[in-house]
Protein backbone atom coordinates (compact mmCIF):
# COMPACT_ATOMS: atom_id res chain seq x y z
CA UNK A 1 0.00 0.00 0.00
CA UNK A 2 1.34 3.31 -1.01
CA UNK A 3 2.40 5.54 2.12
CA UNK A 4 1.08 9.06 2.29
CA UNK A 5 2.91 11.95 2.49
CA UNK A 6 3.89 13.25 5.63
CA UNK A 7 3.44 17.36 5.56
CA UNK A 8 4.99 19.51 8.44
CA UNK A 9 2.23 21.33 9.79
CA UNK A 10 4.24 23.36 12.05
CA UNK A 11 3.93 26.88 11.97
CA UNK A 12 6.76 28.66 10.80
CA UNK A 13 7.87 31.59 11.79
CA UNK A 14 8.68 34.35 9.43
CA UNK A 15 13.04 35.32 8.50
CA UNK A 16 14.22 37.32 11.16
CA UNK A 17 15.07 40.66 8.69
CA UNK A 18 19.09 41.15 9.00
CA UNK A 19 19.56 44.41 10.82
CA UNK A 20 20.83 47.46 8.73
CA UNK A 21 24.00 48.87 10.23
CA UNK A 22 24.22 52.16 9.31
CA UNK A 23 27.53 54.12 10.59
CA UNK A 24 27.97 58.43 10.70
CA UNK A 25 29.62 60.60 7.97
CA UNK A 26 29.91 63.68 6.62
CA UNK A 27 29.28 64.02 2.87
CA UNK A 28 28.05 66.21 0.50
CA UNK A 29 26.94 66.45 -3.37
CA UNK A 30 27.47 69.78 -4.51
CA UNK A 31 30.75 71.80 -4.60
CA UNK A 32 30.34 75.00 -2.49
CA UNK A 33 31.66 76.46 0.78
CA UNK A 34 31.40 74.36 4.30
CA UNK A 35 27.80 74.70 4.33
CA UNK A 36 27.29 71.81 1.76
CA UNK A 37 28.34 69.79 4.30
CA UNK A 38 25.86 67.17 6.55
CA UNK A 39 26.38 64.40 8.59
CA UNK A 40 24.39 61.71 7.56
CA UNK A 41 23.61 57.56 8.84
CA UNK A 42 24.97 55.52 5.67
CA UNK A 43 24.80 51.83 5.51
CA UNK A 44 28.31 50.12 6.33
CA UNK A 45 30.89 49.46 3.46
CA UNK A 46 32.10 45.81 3.37
CA UNK A 47 35.79 45.30 2.35
CA UNK A 48 36.41 43.21 -1.06
CA UNK A 49 39.21 41.14 -2.08
CA UNK A 50 43.05 43.23 -1.57
CA UNK A 51 40.93 45.65 1.30
CA UNK A 52 41.03 46.86 4.06
CA UNK A 53 38.39 48.46 6.20
CA UNK A 54 39.24 50.72 9.05
CA UNK A 55 37.63 52.49 12.05
CA UNK A 56 38.02 55.60 11.62
CA UNK A 57 39.17 57.30 15.18
CA UNK A 58 40.59 60.77 13.60
CA UNK A 59 40.34 62.72 10.31
CA UNK A 60 42.99 64.93 9.18
CA UNK A 61 41.68 67.94 7.63
CA UNK A 62 44.04 69.68 4.69
CA UNK A 63 43.69 72.60 2.38
CA UNK A 64 43.43 70.07 -0.50
CA UNK A 65 40.51 68.97 1.46
CA UNK A 66 38.27 72.41 1.25
CA UNK A 67 39.78 73.23 -2.10
CA UNK A 68 38.06 69.85 -3.65
CA UNK A 69 34.79 70.55 -1.52
CA UNK A 70 34.52 74.25 -2.93
CA UNK A 71 35.83 73.87 -6.49
CA UNK A 72 34.36 70.66 -7.80
CA UNK A 73 30.75 68.85 -8.01
CA UNK A 74 30.90 65.24 -6.91
CA UNK A 75 29.64 62.75 -9.31
CA UNK A 76 27.94 61.06 -6.39
CA UNK A 77 27.46 61.59 -2.13
CA UNK A 78 30.94 62.51 -1.38
CA UNK A 79 32.72 62.15 2.14
CA UNK A 80 35.72 64.15 2.23
CA UNK A 81 39.09 64.30 3.88
CA UNK A 82 42.46 62.28 2.71
CA UNK A 83 43.81 61.06 6.36
CA UNK A 84 43.25 59.59 8.94
CA UNK A 85 44.05 57.13 11.69
CA UNK A 86 42.20 54.37 13.66
CA UNK A 87 42.01 50.54 13.39
CA UNK A 88 41.75 47.65 11.47
CA UNK A 89 37.83 46.74 11.31
CA UNK A 90 37.49 43.63 8.78
CA UNK A 91 40.08 42.47 6.08
CA UNK A 92 39.23 41.81 2.63
CA UNK A 93 40.49 38.21 1.02
CA UNK A 94 44.66 38.65 0.66
CA UNK A 95 44.85 41.80 2.54
CA UNK A 96 48.24 41.86 4.42
CA UNK A 97 46.21 42.93 8.12
CA UNK A 98 44.35 41.42 10.80
CA UNK A 99 41.18 43.11 13.12
CA UNK A 100 42.08 45.03 15.38
CA UNK A 101 45.91 46.53 13.57
CA UNK A 102 46.62 50.27 14.67
CA UNK A 103 46.98 51.66 11.29
CA UNK A 104 46.92 55.41 9.41
CA UNK A 105 45.71 55.85 5.67
CA UNK A 106 46.30 58.19 2.62
CA UNK A 107 44.92 59.81 -0.23
CA UNK A 108 41.19 58.43 0.64
CA UNK A 109 39.34 60.46 -1.33
CA UNK A 110 40.99 60.70 -4.05
CA UNK A 111 39.15 59.99 -6.60
CA UNK A 112 36.96 57.61 -4.54
CA UNK A 113 33.53 58.75 -2.38
CA UNK A 114 34.97 57.60 0.82
CA UNK A 115 36.94 59.82 2.38
CA UNK A 116 37.97 59.81 6.40
CA UNK A 117 35.27 62.15 7.84
CA UNK A 118 33.00 58.85 8.66
CA UNK A 119 32.86 56.35 11.15
CA UNK A 120 34.37 53.34 8.72
CA UNK A 121 36.16 53.79 5.43
CA UNK A 122 37.28 50.63 2.97
CA UNK A 123 40.77 51.27 1.14
CA UNK A 124 42.71 49.29 -0.80
CA UNK A 125 45.84 47.92 1.46
CA UNK A 126 48.12 49.92 -0.60
CA UNK A 127 46.34 53.04 1.54
CA UNK A 128 46.49 51.40 4.87
CA UNK A 129 49.88 51.88 6.75
CA UNK A 130 50.68 50.11 10.46
CA UNK A 131 50.73 52.85 13.18
CA UNK A 132 53.29 51.96 16.32
CA UNK A 133 51.57 51.49 19.62
CA UNK A 134 53.71 54.19 20.72
CA UNK A 135 52.30 56.97 18.19
CA UNK A 136 49.28 58.46 18.73
CA UNK A 137 45.78 58.33 16.45
CA UNK A 138 46.07 62.27 16.26
CA UNK A 139 49.76 61.50 14.79
CA UNK A 140 48.38 59.02 12.24
CA UNK A 141 46.35 61.43 10.79
CA UNK A 142 48.37 64.29 10.52
CA UNK A 143 50.64 61.95 8.14
CA UNK A 144 49.21 61.71 4.90
CA UNK A 145 49.06 64.56 2.82
CA UNK A 146 52.17 66.84 4.41
CA UNK A 147 54.44 64.21 5.66
CA UNK A 148 54.56 61.93 2.28
CA UNK A 149 54.41 65.45 0.53
CA UNK A 150 57.36 66.55 2.79
CA UNK A 151 58.90 63.35 1.98
CA UNK A 152 58.50 63.77 -1.93
CA UNK A 153 59.64 67.32 -1.83
CA UNK A 154 62.91 65.84 0.20
CA UNK A 155 64.16 63.58 -2.39
CA UNK A 156 62.65 65.59 -5.69
CA UNK A 157 66.48 65.90 -6.92
CA UNK A 158 67.40 61.96 -6.50
CA UNK A 159 67.45 60.21 -9.76
CA UNK A 160 66.00 57.21 -8.22
CA UNK A 161 63.11 57.05 -5.29
CA UNK A 162 64.53 55.89 -2.09
CA UNK A 163 63.38 56.23 1.58
CA UNK A 164 64.47 58.77 3.38
CA UNK A 165 66.56 57.29 6.70
CA UNK A 166 69.21 58.47 9.06
CA UNK A 167 72.17 59.92 7.46
CA UNK A 168 70.49 59.94 3.86
CA UNK A 169 70.70 63.85 3.74
CA UNK A 170 73.68 64.18 5.54
CA UNK A 171 75.92 67.29 4.62
CA UNK A 172 72.97 69.09 3.19
CA UNK A 173 71.54 71.89 4.07
CA UNK A 174 67.75 72.46 3.08
CA UNK A 175 65.55 75.91 3.21
CA UNK A 176 62.04 75.06 4.04
CA UNK A 177 59.61 77.82 3.36
CA UNK A 178 57.09 78.53 5.79
CA UNK A 179 58.18 76.11 8.43
CA UNK A 180 55.23 76.33 11.00
CA UNK A 181 52.71 75.02 8.49
CA UNK A 182 52.02 71.19 8.03
CA UNK A 183 54.22 70.20 5.47
CA UNK A 184 57.11 72.64 6.53
CA UNK A 185 56.45 71.05 10.34
CA UNK A 186 57.40 67.38 8.31
CA UNK A 187 59.67 68.82 6.44
CA UNK A 188 61.83 69.96 8.89
CA UNK A 189 61.43 67.06 11.14
CA UNK A 190 62.27 64.60 8.27
CA UNK A 191 65.05 66.77 7.18
CA UNK A 192 66.44 66.58 10.87
CA UNK A 193 66.06 62.95 10.64
CA UNK A 194 67.71 62.35 7.80
CA UNK A 195 71.13 64.32 9.02
CA UNK A 196 70.45 67.86 7.06
CA UNK A 197 71.02 71.15 8.47
CA UNK A 198 67.70 73.10 8.37
CA UNK A 199 66.78 76.85 7.83
CA UNK A 200 63.00 77.89 7.55
CA UNK A 201 61.13 80.99 7.09
CA UNK A 202 58.36 82.17 9.04
CA UNK A 203 56.46 84.84 9.07
CA UNK A 204 55.83 85.74 12.76
CA UNK A 205 58.04 85.21 16.38
CA UNK A 206 54.77 83.05 17.19
CA UNK A 207 55.64 80.72 14.07
CA UNK A 208 59.08 80.87 15.18
CA UNK A 209 58.86 79.34 18.21
CA UNK A 210 57.01 76.63 16.49
CA UNK A 211 59.86 76.22 13.95
CA UNK A 212 62.09 76.11 16.62
CA UNK A 213 60.26 73.50 18.46
CA UNK A 214 60.14 71.21 15.40
CA UNK A 215 63.88 71.14 15.06
CA UNK A 216 64.91 74.04 12.87
CA UNK A 217 68.55 75.24 12.75
CA UNK A 218 68.23 78.30 12.17
CA UNK A 219 64.50 80.40 12.09
CA UNK A 220 64.10 83.89 9.55
CA UNK A 221 61.13 85.63 10.28
CA UNK A 222 61.26 87.60 6.66
CA UNK A 223 58.64 90.15 8.37
CA UNK A 224 61.71 90.95 10.08
CA UNK A 225 64.65 90.10 8.78
CA UNK A 226 66.27 90.68 5.64
CA UNK A 227 65.66 86.61 4.45
CA UNK A 228 68.77 86.84 1.89
CA UNK A 229 71.29 88.65 3.73
CA UNK A 230 70.36 85.54 6.93
CA UNK A 231 70.26 82.84 4.73
CA UNK A 232 73.49 83.90 3.25
CA UNK A 233 75.46 84.07 6.85
CA UNK A 234 73.75 80.62 8.08
CA UNK A 235 75.10 78.85 4.39
CA UNK A 236 77.65 80.77 2.90
CA UNK A 237 78.20 78.13 0.25
CA UNK A 238 74.18 77.76 -0.24
CA UNK A 239 71.82 75.64 0.35
CA UNK A 240 71.22 72.53 -1.46
CA UNK A 241 67.33 71.81 -1.63
CA UNK A 242 64.46 74.33 -1.09
CA UNK A 243 61.16 72.89 -0.11
CA UNK A 244 58.87 75.64 -1.44
CA UNK A 245 55.14 76.44 -0.78
CA UNK A 246 54.60 80.16 -1.96
CA UNK A 247 57.57 80.15 -5.56
CA UNK A 248 55.23 83.73 -6.63
CA UNK A 249 56.54 85.45 -4.06
CA UNK A 250 59.74 83.51 -2.95
CA UNK A 251 61.16 82.54 -6.75
CA UNK A 252 63.98 85.51 -6.39
CA UNK A 253 64.86 84.44 -2.92
CA UNK A 254 65.51 80.91 -4.07
CA UNK A 255 67.24 81.44 -6.81
CA UNK A 256 69.75 84.31 -4.88
CA UNK A 257 70.14 81.48 -1.79
CA UNK A 258 70.81 78.31 -3.61
CA UNK A 259 74.26 76.65 -4.80
CA UNK A 260 74.80 75.55 -7.99
CA UNK A 261 73.07 72.00 -8.83
CA UNK A 262 70.71 72.64 -5.99
CA UNK A 263 66.77 71.96 -6.34
CA UNK A 264 63.77 73.89 -5.44
CA UNK A 265 61.09 71.83 -5.00
CA UNK A 266 57.16 73.42 -5.16
CA UNK A 267 54.22 71.99 -3.42
CA UNK A 268 51.88 74.52 -3.55
CA UNK A 269 50.80 77.96 -4.83
CA UNK A 270 48.39 80.37 -3.71
CA UNK A 271 47.77 82.06 -6.55
CA UNK A 272 46.50 81.13 -10.34
CA UNK A 273 48.35 83.31 -12.10
CA UNK A 274 52.04 82.24 -14.07
CA UNK A 275 55.09 82.57 -11.98
CA UNK A 276 58.45 84.37 -13.25
CA UNK A 277 61.33 83.04 -13.37
CA UNK A 278 64.90 84.66 -14.13
CA UNK A 279 66.00 81.91 -16.49
CA UNK A 280 69.49 82.89 -17.14
CA UNK A 281 70.69 83.16 -13.60
CA UNK A 282 68.82 79.43 -12.64
CA UNK A 283 70.49 78.65 -16.01
CA UNK A 284 74.12 79.29 -14.85
CA UNK A 285 73.75 77.77 -11.30
CA UNK A 286 72.26 74.62 -13.13
CA UNK A 287 68.77 74.45 -10.65
CA UNK A 288 66.49 72.45 -10.57
CA UNK A 289 62.66 73.43 -10.47
CA UNK A 290 60.87 70.35 -9.44
CA UNK A 291 56.98 70.73 -9.20
CA UNK A 292 55.27 68.20 -7.08
CA UNK A 293 51.79 67.28 -6.69
CA UNK A 294 51.48 63.99 -4.30
CA UNK A 295 48.55 62.36 -5.68
CA UNK A 296 49.90 61.92 -9.14
CA UNK A 297 53.87 61.48 -8.35
CA UNK A 298 54.84 58.06 -9.88
CA UNK A 299 53.76 54.86 -7.88
CA UNK A 300 57.39 54.05 -7.03
CA UNK A 301 57.94 57.82 -5.42
CA UNK A 302 54.66 57.67 -3.39
CA UNK A 303 55.92 53.87 -2.53
CA UNK A 304 59.17 55.25 -0.60
CA UNK A 305 57.95 58.30 0.09
CA UNK A 306 55.08 56.17 2.98
CA UNK A 307 57.95 53.52 3.58
CA UNK A 308 60.23 56.70 4.68
CA UNK A 309 57.38 58.01 6.23
CA UNK A 310 56.96 55.05 7.95
CA UNK A 311 60.09 54.51 9.36
CA UNK A 312 60.32 58.11 10.77
CA UNK A 313 57.55 57.20 12.46
CA UNK A 314 58.78 53.89 14.19
CA UNK A 315 61.89 55.80 15.00
CA UNK A 316 59.54 58.50 17.11
CA UNK A 317 61.37 61.51 14.42
CA UNK A 318 57.93 62.72 13.17
CA UNK A 319 55.76 64.23 16.39
CA UNK A 320 52.65 66.49 16.87
CA UNK A 321 51.27 69.04 19.70
CA UNK A 322 52.03 72.42 20.83
CA UNK A 323 55.75 71.46 22.16
CA UNK A 324 56.47 69.63 19.19
CA UNK A 325 56.09 72.97 17.03
CA UNK A 326 52.77 71.58 15.57
CA UNK A 327 49.42 72.73 17.72
CA UNK A 328 46.51 70.90 17.09
CA UNK A 329 42.85 72.17 17.10
CA UNK A 330 40.37 69.58 17.21
CA UNK A 331 35.98 69.22 15.93
CA UNK A 332 33.96 66.57 16.80
CA UNK A 333 32.47 64.94 13.68
CA UNK A 334 29.51 66.92 13.66
CA UNK A 335 31.48 70.03 13.17
CA UNK A 336 33.58 69.15 10.28
CA UNK A 337 32.14 71.94 8.68
CA UNK A 338 33.79 74.09 11.61
CA UNK A 339 37.41 72.49 11.31
CA UNK A 340 37.30 73.06 7.22
CA UNK A 341 36.61 76.74 7.59
CA UNK A 342 39.56 76.77 10.25
CA UNK A 343 41.70 74.83 7.57
CA UNK A 344 40.34 77.57 5.47
CA UNK A 345 40.70 80.45 7.15
CA UNK A 346 44.44 79.86 7.55
CA UNK A 347 44.28 78.43 10.88
CA UNK A 348 48.05 77.74 12.60
CA UNK A 349 48.70 73.94 13.71
CA UNK A 350 46.70 70.76 12.89
CA UNK A 351 43.18 70.37 12.40
CA UNK A 352 41.67 67.33 13.54
CA UNK A 353 38.26 65.84 13.92
CA UNK A 354 37.01 63.39 16.25
CA UNK A 355 35.48 60.69 14.30
CA UNK A 356 34.69 57.91 16.78
CA UNK A 357 33.20 58.71 19.97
Amino acid sequence: MECPIRRDVRARSPATPRKTVTVRAIVYTEAGDAGVLRLVERPEPTPGPGEVRVRIQVSGVNPTDWKSRSGTAPDDEQVPDQDGAGTVDAVGAGAPFAVGDRVWVWDAAYRRPGGTAQELVVLPARQVVPLPDAASFDLGAALGIPALTAHLALTAGDTEPAPLAPGALAGRTVLVAGGAGAVGHAAIELAVWAGARVITTVSSPEKARLARAAGAHVVVDYRHDDAEARIHEAAADGVDLVVEVNPHANAGLDLAVTRPDATVAVYATDRSEPMSLDVRPAMTKNLRWRFLLTYTVQEAEKDAAVAGVRAAVEAGALRIGDDAGLPVLRFPLERTADAHRAVEDGATGKVLIDVTP
